[in-house]
């Protein structure tokens, strides 16, 4: 178990099938990559720099636009590959950040490092908020075509929601690295995407 990395190739290999299924337009591969990306740029600040890239390759591993509990499901998958490689403590900790892409709040963790690992791994999930204007407007097409089963009106009245709950938050971002570099941005990334859905 010690020497085993938490994610191995062959579990790589499997995770990256769930990630090309498809349906998956923002929520895929690229996605769990760009992540991955960010996670390797902010490692010195990471207590647990494996159990961050094991939320990230398991956050969207299940992902249905209808369901309402990919999280607490994609958590749960996390808990069936990982549970014979690492300890009860630091799977729950996994679990935990998983389940908590549902809100991005913070998930009481208990472990200032710990606590610490969630806030970077939140603000990575959310970093293409904060993203130049063509990235941002790509996401956004991207994830209307994975709700292409909503229609126009439901669609505008639920995503218009969803970005007035991010602008009501004092900060998008849980950490100083993420604000300074995103905040600013995401701020206008939205308010133009409220703006666009009116």
């Amino acid at each position: 178990m010690a020497n085993e990395p938490l994610i191995g190739e062959a579990l790589k290999m499997e995770l990256s099938a769930l990630y090309r299924q498809p349906g998956r337009h923002y929520h895929g591969l690229a996605h769990v990559e760009a992540l991955l990306a960010l996670a390797r740029e902010y490692r010195a600040e990471l207590a647990d720099p494996q159990a961050v890239e094991a939320a990230i390759w398991f956050h969207d591993a299940v992902y249905d636009s209808r369901r309402g509990d990919n999280e607490t499901r994609s958590a749960a998958l996390a808990a069936e590959k990982l549970s014979s490689r690492t300890e009860p403590t630091r799977l729950s900790r996994i679990m935990a950040m998983i389940e908590a892409t549902a809100t991005h709040a913070l998930p009481a963790l208990g472990d200032a490092a710990a606590t610490r690992d969630a806030t970077f791994f939140l603000d990575m999930d959310l970093s293409i908020l904060g993203a130049p204007k063509n990235a941002f407007d790509s996401y956004e097409a991207a994830v209307r075509r994975e709700y292409a089963w909503v229609d126009d009106k439901a669609w505008r009245t639920g995503r218009t929601a969803v970005l007035r709950k991010f602008l009501a938050r004092p900060a998008i971002f849980h950490t100083q690295a993420f604000r300074q570099r995103f905040e600013a941005e995401a701020r206008k990334n939205i308010a133009r995407s409220i703006a666009a859905l009116a």
